[in-house]
């Protein structure tokens, strides 16, 4: 990145940090409502959302050094590691709300309203051989059958809007402990949305809850083909062909959201959350990362 690109995508940034700051300030921690500090809090998330963004640091340290060595001149009074991953840790709130505005102000005309596609993913704050003990207010133990392994954080979900031809946009997100069932927070977020079709794997299926939707509310969820137990084989061999059409037709359709979390990851490494020290920094670490690749959609 040349230094009039970096000028440029910083200003970028900022000009959309102070945007919304009229509605973010109410979401930060302030001790006092006559608190203006010389370094301010735009100024704290703007080098945050930059490092994330267009350099590549996931790591507030990393990002605190990039700022020390290349920003001062934008920000000389940024001061110390400490007391920027203090400042950052207050506006965890911020962090929150702004994924929210920028999924509200931003979304695509090519999302296809009536299709959803959803899915879910861990953060890792530690492995479950271990006792995690940092944010136990908002985390927990569970497993991921996708990595085979128990782990101690939260989950991701996420219901997203389908777009042909590239990644879904995303309509809302929700975290969880880890424990969380996917198709208990299917059930109790979004399953009493009217006239949608969702696009799920297998363990969002439930067939009575499926007819109860189509009437209640003419929606439905489509899954691969999970197996019935006690099928006889005859009958499980003459509908094979029909059922691996169709599961193929369905894996097909969601395979963009998995594409969608993989570029989440890549960009963010919002999966490792093995150096946070306290709730706010999780949280911060969760929301903050999402920002940051959500920037996207408003540039």
């Amino acid at each position: 990145m040349t230094l009039k690109d970096k000028d440029y995508n910083l200003v970028r940034i900022y000009d959309l940090v102070c945007d919304y700051f009229d509605e973010l300030k109410y979401y930060c921690e302030r001790f006092s409502n006559n608190k203006k500090p010389e370094f301010t809090d735009e100024e704290v998330m703007t080098i945050y959302l930059f490092g994330i963004q267009y350099q590549g640091y996931t790591k507030v340290k990393q990002i605190h050094k990039f700022a020390c060595d290349y920003l001062l001149d934008w920000f000389p009074k940024l001061g110390s590691y400490q007391a920027y991953n203090n400042r950052l840790n207050r506006l965890d709130g911020a962090f929150t709300r702004l994924s929210e505005l920028l999924l509200r102000d931003f979304q695509p005309d090519d999302c296809i309203i009536n299709q959803n596609l959803l899915d879910s993913m861990p953060i890792i704050t530690c492995s479950g051989k271990r006792n995690g003990k940092v944010a136990r207010e908002i985390i927990d133990k569970g497993y991921c059958s996708t990595k085979g392994l128990y782990y101690y954080g939260m989950k991701l979900h996420m219901l997203s809007f389908r777009r042909n031809g590239t990644l879904p946009f995303p309509e809302q997100v929700l975290y969880t402990p880890a424990s969380v069932n996917d198709i208990t927070v299917y059930k109790e977020a979004w399953s009493q949305m009217y006239n949608r079709t969702f696009f799920g794997d297998k363990i969002y299926m439930n067939h009575e809850h499926n007819e109860e939707m189509k009437i209640k509310y003419n929606s439905e969820m489509l899954t691969p083909i999970k197996a019935i137990k006690g099928m006889p084989e005859i009958i499980r061999q003459r509908i094979k062909a029909a059922d691996d059409l169709f599961s193929t037709a369905v894996s097909s359709l969601r395979q963009p959201i998995e594409a969608m979390f993989s570029w989440i990851i890549e960009k963010t490494d919002i999966q490792r959350a093995s150096k946070v020290r306290s709730t706010k920094g999780l949280i911060v670490h969760a929301f903050g990362k999402l920002s940051a690749a959500f920037i996207n959609y408003a540039f």
